[in-house]
């Protein structure tokens, strides 16, 4: 704590005054207890009076120079000790704050320290070299013993592990990784040494890009808090303008002098809206932080404040809704060809395999998984747009799409048959024939219906789903998912046309998606948020917000922390104005103590600021989580 300037400060003017004070009650010597009460005053009081100074050259008037101003005024006529008591609450409060802003910061920054400081790279004639992880280059190699945290963001090159990644994804149990897998920097490696290739620089990995995007976001200030500041400036003056009436009106009914100088002081202490203007801030940045823990970053204040604001979800179909990893589901061999499966699907994989199409991919990973040998293929030729030939033992096979290729009656039924289904159809000949059809499909998200049923009960309306993919697959994932209106085969302009009507029958509209066609719509809605593992860099660039890991349930989890993080900033408006409503009252119409003023008022903004950091907890993210 004492790291903090305001702590030590604080912690010195409290000292000071604690030796000056048995000094005065004990009728001591006015010099010694004079001096440790004007050492009070400079040690808590120099830092805000000096920033309130500043704060008037640039007219704009400081609510906590009015503090250090009260005080003086306590110690001019003759009441030293509660103006040494104020500046000793006031210092004391201003040191709270500091610390509940620092927690706030660290909650995010302290991930960094979750990186290992070094790695060990491996050269290419396999030495090994121990280099700090802030030196690792992409295309690098380092070697992760077990036990040991992963020092680059970067993919498994050999051996296999279990990595405990749930600072990066949340995930409660190690996850398994081998060769061609992701791994995160910070993560810790499990009982197996992994060979791993860094492929993001360390100030660009998973881990830096949450604390500098949270750490942005806290710099930003939502409207709420531009609306309150706004106020506060006219009413800080108003509030000064009104001071000396305080003071004349009780003065000319015929109240002493000094009686009626500490009611001035204690009005215009009591009456600051310092509690007012913390209301907003540490509610929101706290739940930014939060967030960020759970791999969603939020941009700015003012998103976390609008995400709560929204009541009409858009999502994408293919890598929001869907992985956006085409796999095999279907193999049907027609009766002519003579082959089985396994055989179609053996041909067919040789033919792809020199491709780096993503169907090509999910072709070889099929029969990779039904454990087929796969021979090499020769000729191998790509077109864009109709598909990849290739000799195969001997035989010429052809793969594409069957609008491109020449397909009989038989294949054709096989092919309605499965773009019936929404599935993709892939044509396959052999030998200029048709051979058979392969059903591709993209695999749902899990938890993906759980997902669309907590939007509908936040928002109270169902997701709409917009795609570019034809109506029928998108219709039987929108089944699949439950929602029940659907905009298909829509182009990046007709995605934003779609946003706009939406916006435009009174709707705030969240976007969702992560390719660069979504781009637009994540530009025109009132809120976007982007897939953010494998989405595009322009949806990321566009984004008012990106998931990191990819996971559907942290929409409605973070839409929920930013409802709960307005309601806050309610309560804390309300607490703030009742203190300020009955210090005000009980110093105009009583005789409030100035020392307990002083008590109430520092109270009150204590009280507001700690509040608002409820949701720094963990437990503020699983009430946000929906349980559907």
């Amino acid at each position: 704590m004492l790291a903090l300037p305001e702590a030590r400060w604080a912690a010195a003017a409290l000292l000071l005054f604690v030796a000056g004070l048995p000094v005065y009650l004990l009728d001591g010597p006015a010099w010694a207890w004079g001096a440790l009460f004007a050492a009070t005053y400079a040690a808590g009081g120099w830092e805000p009076g000096w920033a309130g100074l500043k704060a008037l050259k640039d007219r704009t008037l400081d609510v906590d120079l009015l503090m250090v101003v009260a005080a003086l005024g306590a110690a001019a006529i003759g009441q030293m000790l509660d103006g040494a008591l104020l500046i000793v609450i006031f210092a004391t409060s201003g040191a709270l704050e500091a610390l509940a802003t620092a927690r706030t910061a660290d909650s995010v920054r302290g991930l960094l320290d979750l990186a290992p400081a070094t790695a060990t790279r491996l050269a290419d004639d396999g030495t090994e070299d121990t280099v700090p992880t802030d030196r690792l280059a992409v295309g690098e190699t380092i070697l992760v013993r077990p036990g040991e945290r992963i020092g680059a963001d970067g993919r498994v090159l050999a051996g296999a592990s279990e990595v405990d990644q749930a600072t990066i994804t949340g995930e409660p149990l190690p996850v398994a990784k081998q060769s061609g897998d992701e791994v995160f920097a910070g993560t810790l490696n499990g009982t197996g040494a992994l060979r791993v290739k860094v492929e993001r620089d360390p100030s660009d990995s998973v881990i830096a890009r949450i604390v500098a995007m949270v750490e942005e976001a806290s710099e930003t200030k939502a409207p709420t808090q531009l609306f309150i500041e706004k106020v506060e400036q006219r009413y800080s003056v108003g509030m000064v303008a009104a001071t000396p009436a305080v003071f004349a009106v009780p003065l000319a009914f015929g109240a002493g002098l000094t009686e009626s100088l500490l009611r001035a002081m204690t009005f215009m202490i009591v009456a600051s809206p310092c509690a007012v203007v913390l209301a907003t801030m540490p509610p929101l940045l706290s739940a930014i932080a939060n967030a960020g823990r759970h791999g969603v970053l939020v941009k700015s204040a003012v998103v976390m404040e609008r995400l709560g604001q929204v009541d009409q979800v858009a999502l994408d179909k293919t890598g929001t809704l869907t992985e956006g990893v085409p796999q095999v589901s279907d193999v049907r061999p027609l009766q002519t060809s003579g082959m089985s499966e396994d055989e179609l699907l053996t041909l067919a994989a040789a033919a792809e395999h020199p491709s780096e199409h993503p169907l090509a991919r999910a072709v070889v990973q099929a029969a990779r998984a039904r454990c087929l040998d796969v021979p090499a293929a020769a000729d191998f030729t790509s077109t864009p747009g109709t598909g990849v030939t290739a000799t195969v033992n001997g035989r010429h096979v052809a793969i594409g799409s069957p609008a491109r290729l020449r397909t009989g009656r038989a294949a054709t039924m096989l092919v309605e048959e499965l773009e019936e289904q929404g599935l993709t159809a892939v044509l396959v000949e052999v030998d200029g024939a048709p051979a058979g059809v392969l059903g591709v499909t993209d695999r749902l998200r899990p938890g993906a219906a759980a997902t669309v049923a907590a939007l509908t009960a936040l928002t109270g309306t169902g997701p709409v789903l917009v795609t570019g993919d034809n109506p029928r697959a998108a219709a039987r994932l929108a089944a699949r998912t439950g929602i029940g209106d659907v905009r298909a085969g829509l182009l990046p302009h007709d995605k934003v046309a779609a946003v706009q009507e939406l916006q435009h029958s009174g709707r705030r509209v969240l976007v969702v998606g992560d390719g660069v066609n979504d781009a637009p719509a994540l530009a025109a809605a009132h809120t976007g948020i982007a897939m953010g593992r494998a989405g595009s860099d322009l949806a990321l660039e566009t984004a008012d917000a990106v998931i990191v890991r990819d996971e559907l349930a942290t929409v409605p989890a973070v839409i929920n922390l930013s409802r709960r993080a307005r309601r806050l900033v309610v309560q804390n408006l309300a607490i703030a104005a009742v203190f300020i409503t009955g210090l005000v009252i009980w110093d105009l119409a009583g005789t409030l103590p100035l020392p307990l003023g002083v008590a109430g008022h520092e109270g009150s903004t204590v009280i507001v600021g700690l509040n608002g950091l409820r949701l720094l907890a963990e437990t503020a993210w699983r009430r946000a989580t929906p349980q559907v």
